[in-house]
């Protein structure tokens, strides 16, 4: 059976195909398109139309190429940002897009209404100023009108299987990255709705993962060439399809780190670890399939290799991220350790000169060419892993230390950052694969359709399909030292 999967990025997009045959899973990548957001005078948007467009687009090329035999579509997409549509099912607006500048300052805000304390028992979510809660008051404390005429909010990919299908589902694991829902029940938590003065009623109900909401609507099948093809609520949210991807095996102590933009590290729980001590450590209790809860901290990512990148372009040039990464290889080790998720890095104007900056305040040597700040990103970054790791034993003593870790999505490409992130956890790093995402999108498609019987036998035929790269850790002695600088920095 064959299934598509829109796998939707912060960077760019891309359609999968995927086929189950013979104990495989076998993708391919129909279409990529960049997704680029829009900075309009009221801020900065996400470019939903176009990403739609895309979408159908998509759906045209499958037909074009294989015909009408399509056993399922789902999308999925990043966290946290949120669409709102009229009594007439019209959209209001392009979405903001959750680096935009309206939530500076806004949590101080929101603890006035309502302790931090009481947000995370009822929901266990990690606090940061992006999550749908502080972008939702943000607007209360605009004045906009929006809410007045909103009918329905809908998370990203959850607007997009409704303008597919007609059907308005809000899926589990997108949904509890909202800090609005508690991740035990599945519904909303009323009481910070309340306090805050945000909208209720306008929230559909949750939709657990996996679950068929209805057909591609008669207009779009007739555009593709399609015909009524199921339209599934997957993994709606990409980290959840990725951990999905994971090739676990049996029995294995694990953590996953979905590695991209993003960096979310953490570990599968069958229910939600809600307590002062997760919520000092600041971990998040979001959704995962199957009902289970990804125990994670979300990181700062390669983003900041990203902006660094993009900075560098706009000096002229072209820059390779495999490139810049070799370059990285021969750079002085340790010249400095930045914090990745301080909070000067979220949405600078100019990367590099945010690096320096942090490096002056915290008394370390700067980075001086593109080597260097490569090398200081990847070494800080696997630093962080490596404490996050730490932390997650500490509050797991009866389940044993983690003993693998497995790396998934496009960072699990740099070879370095592997190598890196064994050297400062200490364990073993498994790599692989790139595209877990959208294998675990058409898994849990899969499971839906009942063509497989659970998330495990779909784990099997992911590590039976793609190849897998193993590193182990080396210069312990020198990363230990790092460990201790680090933490005597921050």
């Amino acid at each position: 059976m064959n299934y598509l999967a829109f796998d939707l990025g912060a960077e760019s997009g891309r359609t999968v195909l995927g086929r189950l045959e013979k104990s495989r899973l076998n993708l391919e990548v129909l279409q990529r398109f960049p997704n680029c957001s829009v900075l309009l005078p009221d801020g900065l948007h996400w470019d939903i139309p176009y990403l739609f467009s895309e979408i159908k687009s998509s759906l045209s090329v499958y037909y074009q190429k294989y015909g009408r035999e399509l056993a399922g579509v789902s999308c999925d997409s990043w966290g946290v940002d949120f669409a709102l549509l009229d009594k007439n099912d019209s959209l209001l607006g392009n979405p903001y897009h959750y680096r935009d500048h309206r939530t500076d300052g806004i949590m101080e805000q929101v603890f006035k209404k309502i302790p931090p304390e009481e947000i995370y028992r009822l929901t266990g979510i990690q606090f940061m100023q992006l999550n749908t809660i502080f972008q939702m008051y943000a607007m209360v404390l605009s004045g906009s009108p929006l809410f007045s005429v909103s009918r329905t909010c809908l998370m990203t990919a959850d607007l997009f299987h409704f303008f597919l299908s007609g059907e308005k589902a809000q899926e589990y694991t997108l949904a509890t990255t909202s800090q609005l829902l508690h991740p035990g029940t599945g519904r909303w938590a009323k009481p910070i709705f309340d306090k805050l003065s945000l909208p209720v009623q306008i929230m559909p109900p949750v939709t657990f993962s996996g679950t068929v909401i209805g057909n591609l609507r008669e207009k779009v099948a007739e555009e593709s060439g399609l015909g009524r093809v199921p339209v599934i609520a997957g993994a709606s949210h990409d980290t959840a399809a990725a951990v999905v991807g994971c090739p676990v095996q049996k029995g294995e102590r694990f953590a996953y780190l979905s590695s991209g933009t993003w960096s979310l590290l953490g570990v599968e729980l069958e229910k939600p670890l809600i307590n002062e001590a997760t919520r000092k450590a600041g971990f998040t209790n979001e959704g995962g399939v199957g009902k289970t809860i990804r125990f994670l901290k979300n990181i700062t990512g390669l983003w900041l290799l990203q902006e660094c990148r993009r900075a560098w372009l706009n000096e002229g040039g072209e820059l390779d991220y495999a490139d810049l990464t070799k370059t990285a290889e021969s750079a002085p080790p340790f010249l400095a350790i930045i914090n990745p998720d301080d909070p000067s890095f979220l949405a600078p104007e100019d990367m590099p000169a945010a690096i320096v900056r942090f490096c002056e305040k915290t008394g370390q040597k700067k980075p001086e060419n593109k080597a260097q700040f490569v090398r200081v990103i990847l070494e800080s970054l696997a630093l962080r892993y490596g404490a996050v790791i730490r932390e997650i034993n500490r509050l797991f003593p009866e389940r044993g230390e983690v003993e693998v870790l497995h790396v998934v999505g496009g960072g699990s490409q740099n070879q370095l950052l592997n190598q890196f992130t064994a050297d400062a956890t200490g364990i073993t790093v498994v790599a692989g694969p790139v595209e877990a995402t959208a294998a675990g999108n058409i898994i849990t498609q899969a499971l839906a359709t009942n063509e497989i019987g659970s998330i495990a036998e779909g784990r099997e035929l992911i590590r039976n399909s793609f190849p897998l790269v193993t590193y182990q850790p080396k210069n312990r002695d020198a990363w230990l030292s790092a460990v201790r600088r680090m933490e005597s920095l921050f």
